[in-house]
């Protein structure tokens, strides 16, 4: 089940929606909150259990032991190394089990490659959103180790933690410190809630009407004759994943943080306008912020940040962003993806960090949107040859033309809505002056998501056109 699905606005949601505020007069605040965790636990592997029947069970298993683990390690308050092997049981358990099922055929195809073995692969498929629940449940197991937060002892609270439907599938990834305590009291007034609507509002229109729309003309031309193409006509295609994948991946988010609203809870952002970054350090302090987080607390830091020296910060980094782009997908484009990154990281924080002030702003920002386009590619392609192939035509290597008819037909196709997407993208949208008075905001803001609700309706309802491009991950 998805979100921007008939199924889950006009019905799932609705019901869960009702049932977790059925109004219960005779229970006291405990008894509510427990009554809303259930209710929330049990939909939310309903939901998961839509498309994902048999690995609900694998879930719960995760789930059990690292509930159990949270529990031993603060048993064992007084027994550092104890701690230390409990929570190294927990470690190698879970990236045992995301490894089995998300790199197992990954290292035989190359062990078969390499070696020139015959090793049949693993009849498995991927569970979804088995990357995203696997670093929040190992953000629990070691904060607790950390005694930044205390073992959880409710298993319901714990298990709507890791199963909480608004984030499970593709993220933002919420660490545990971040809702510990909205797990047993939560509060939600009318205001948050039209707030969290209209943030959920926001982010289908970015998924449907904007990430679909223009990501058909990716599709078209990334399927076409990628050889011989004009650069023009690939630079155009990979600008549109460009917005694609911001407004798929950001629209997720949003519509994740509006149901965490609508329910009690605070995500944190998950992006703040990537593509204005200025290098690429600051882009990846806007992109997938809960993701940059997660390595920077629980990998970067502990190996030693750039405390170090700057070997150990140069190691630091390769190692953090080697984790990256292998996390992102079990393929060799996904690494490069990730070294690409690594290596601009460590180039701009020790190799060029005293000409990048001097270059002008306007200037950063292009360099900066060339080199996250040209990443792009690594990412959106199948495999590392056709990532070659692809950057190749961009840069003419390929024997093709710097442009051609087709270019001009697909740049006249989709200029609007991408023009359009990136004032949105770019945040001049949000500079545009709003109405000072309340109540003409808000019933500015009601009458604008309301046609946003139809739109998007309309769009879901005449097309089969739907991806989530974060569901592989």
């Amino acid at each position: 089940m998805v979100f921007s699905s008939a199924v889950f606005l006009f019905l799932f949601l609705p019901a869960v929606l009702v049932l977790y505020y059925l109004p219960v007069f005779f229970w006291n605040d405990a008894w509510e909150t427990a009554r809303k965790n259930t209710v929330l636990c049990l939909a939310s592997l309903l939901f998961y259990a839509w498309g994902e029947p048999v690995y609900v069970i694998l879930m719960l298993l995760s789930i059990a032991f690292n509930y159990y683990i949270g529990l031993d390690i603060g048993r064992h308050a007084d027994r550092p190394s104890r701690q230390k092997i409990i929570l190294a049981a927990a470690v190698v358990f879970d990236l045992l089990i995301l490894g089995f099922f998300k790199y197992g055929n990954f290292l035989i195809d190359n062990l078969n490659g390499l070696l020139a073995w015959d090793i049949e692969p693993l009849q498995v498929s991927l569970p979804v959103g088995i990357s995203f629940y696997t670093f929040q449940i190992l953000s629990y197991v070691v904060d607790v180790y950390r005694g930044t937060v205390k073992p959880q002892k409710n298993p319901v609270a714990f298990a709507m933690y890791v199963t909480m439907f608004p984030q499970l599938i593709a993220g933002p990834i919420v660490q545990y410190a971040d809702i510990e305590k909205r797990l047993g009291k939560r509060q939600v007034t009318p205001e948050s809630f039209f707030d969290g609507v209209t943030v959920f509002l926001r982010g289908l229109g970015k998924k449907v009407l904007f990430a679909n729309t223009i990501g058909r003309f990716y599709t078209e031309i990334a399927a076409g004759d990628v050889v011989h193409a004009s650069a023009a006509t690939m630079w155009l295609g990979i600008a549109c994943y460009t917005m694609q994948i911001y407004f798929d991946f950001g629209g997720y988010s949003d519509m994740a943080i509006g149901l965490g609203r609508m329910f009690g809870f605070e995500f944190l952002r998950n992006f703040n306008f990537p593509y204005l970054a200025d290098s690429v350090k600051d882009f990846w302090r806007r992109w997938h912020i809960s993701l940059s987080s997660w390595f920077r607390d629980y990998v970067y830091i502990p190996l030693g940040g750039s405390r170090r020296g700057t070997l150990r910060t140069v190691i630091n980094l390769a190692v953090v962003w080697s984790l990256t782009g292998l996390w992102h997908g079990a393929a060799w484009n996904f690494i490069a993806w990730g070294a690409f990154y690594g290596l601009l990281l460590i180039g701009e924080k020790f190799v060029w960090a005293g000409i990048l002030p001097k270059i002008p702003g306007w200037a950063r920002h292009i360099g900066t949107m060339m080199i996250v386009m040209i990443g792009w590619v690594f990412f959106a392609s199948d495999s590392m040859g056709d990532a070659v192939v692809f950057l190749r035509s961009m840069f003419c290597l390929n024997g093709n033309a710097p442009w051609d008819a087709a270019f001009v037909y697909y740049l006249s196709s989709c200029a609007f809505p991408l023009a359009l997407m990136s004032l949105s993208a770019f945040g001049i949208c949000d500079r545009m002056p709003k109405p000072r008075r309340q109540a003409l905001r808000l019933a500015g803001n009601g009458i604008f998501y309301a046609v946003v609700l139809v739109l998007s309706v309309i769009c879901l309802v005449s097309s089969t056109y739907n991806p989530f491009l974060y569901f592989r991950f």
